[in-house]
């Protein structure tokens, strides 16, 4: 005779497993996008501690030593100021992050308001919002930030704003596209039917069921933001010393790069395996939300 657990073994076989759920699975066997997970960890964790962990302070200088090679006491050497490298890189490190993240978040909350409303909306307002997106996107974004630098001063919170400012656009887009295919979806048309203004149904149910591409893209814009601060670093219009960042000792170190290689080599490695590790992320989280990769 079957027991109730026997009976309900099938229907418990059978039980399916969400979309999150099977994101989750294939994201934790993707290798490369684990590890760059796991990096990208160690990195902020190293980030966070960095003035309590940090060898030496890295405003102090030391002339008569100047710039030295690897040693036991430097293990990466010292610029040509006398100072840690190592500390320098885990400070600029700090910025570098910060950079990053901030001026995504940025990003993120102009881009997806913007194109959920112009999406969710549609009609003439759609019209009028994306030809903004189209005129800006015509502009020399590099231009644009200068401007912003020379009107308002160097800041590094205008840097935040400013990087954050020019890199929406592609993020609009991709919300007003993933918004257009949500608005005739079943759980919308309820939302509405029960009496919920526009902006409770984008804010409750639209922008929650686009989070995949957004996840996606914030991994992607990360690297990009942060390449472009180290741009404008390396062009004077970034990080200011006595601050630093890895796009700052990057520039100073292709001054000196014929006499001082070190000063050029551990920067760039660091911001290469950064870059390599939210990339490698990225392309994991990519996949494993492909609602066709579940199907396989």
């Amino acid at each position: 005779m079957n027991t109730l657990a026997d009976t309900a073994s099938p229907d418990s076989a059978d039980t399916g497993s969400s979309l999150w759920q099977d994101a989750w699975i294939r994201l934790r066997r993707n290798k490369p996008a684990v590890g760059g997970a796991y990096v990208l960890l160690f990195l902020i964790v190293i980030s966070l501690l960095t003035p309590w962990i940090a060898p030496y302070d890295y405003e102090v200088q030391n002339l008569d030593l100047g710039a030295s090679p690897p040693s036991a006491q430097h293990w990466l050497g010292t610029d040509v100021f006398g100072r840690d490298l190592l500390t320098q890189i885990m400070y600029g490190g700090r910025v570098s992050l910060m950079v990053g993240f901030i001026a995504t978040a940025v990003a993120l909350l102009i881009g997806v308001t913007w194109g959920a409303v112009a999406g969710y909306v549609g009609g003439r307002l759609d019209a009028a919002m994306m030809r903004i997106v189209d005129i800006l996107y015509a502009l020399p974004f590099m231009i644009f930030i200068v401007l912003l630098m020379v009107v308002f001063g160097r800041n590094i919170l205008l840097l935040f704003l400013a990087i954050g400012a020019v890199e929406w656009l592609t993020m609009a887009r991709i919300m007003r596209s993933q918004v257009q295919s949500l608005r005739q979806q079943e759980f919308v048309e309820a939302a509405i039917s029960l009496g919920l203004s526009q902006s409770a149904i984008i804010r409750r149910h639209v922008v929650p069921n686009a989070l995949g591409p957004i996840i996606v893209y914030t991994t992607l814009t990360i690297p990009s933001v942060m390449l472009l601060e180290a741009f404008l670093s390396f062009l004077g219009l970034g990080i200011q010393p006595p601050k630093t960042s890895w796009g700052l000792l990057i520039s100073f170190g292709a001054e000196t790069m014929e006499e001082y290689p070190w000063l050029l080599i551990f920067p760039g490695l660091a911001l290469t395996v950064t870059l390599f590790s939210l990339n490698f992320l990225g392309d994991g989280l990519r996949d494993a939300l492909d609602v066709r990769g579940s199907k396989d």
